[in-house]
């Protein structure tokens, strides 16, 4: 059995971490608005609301909330592939970064870049070890 390095363990959890972390809330904010509530605040700050995609005129809607679901279920994916040290999981984490850069900015949440740019340097730098 091939044992998988320390750098590929940590850039799944961070994937897990950021899918599960922002993905949970966005559920909750999807029933929100299909019950005509506004969306809920976490830990004091509105959970994909307020951000630039409002005051550039978008306003948060339950399609654009489905849209960035999906992209936090592929991060899990993808860390559970990176788990086992596995090239497609690495690429799908590769793949999702443009997607999840456009909703961390129009969301306004500050961690999403923070944990991508760590487990894209602990997944790139042990590149060749992925089966």
């Amino acid at each position: 059995m091939m044992r998988v390095s320390l750098q590929f363990r940590l850039a799944a959890l961070l994937l897990w971490l950021s899918g599960a972390g922002f993905g949970l809330p966005c559920i909750q904010a999807i029933a929100n608005l299909l019950t005509g509530r506004d969306i809920p605040y976490v830990m004091g700050f509105p959970a994909y609301g307020r951000g630039p995609f409002e005051r550039y005129g978008l306003p948060t809607t339950v399609p654009l909330l489905v849209g960035f679901l999906v992209v936090c279920l592929l991060e899990c994916l993808a860390g559970r592939l990176v788990w086992r040290g596995m090239r497609r999981g690495a690429i799908l984490a590769l793949l999702l970064l443009p997607a999840g850069a456009v909703y961390w900015w129009g969301f306004a949440l500050p961690f999403g870049p923070i944990f991508a740019l760590v487990r894209t340097l602990l997944i790139v730098q042990r590149w060749n070890s992925l089966t």
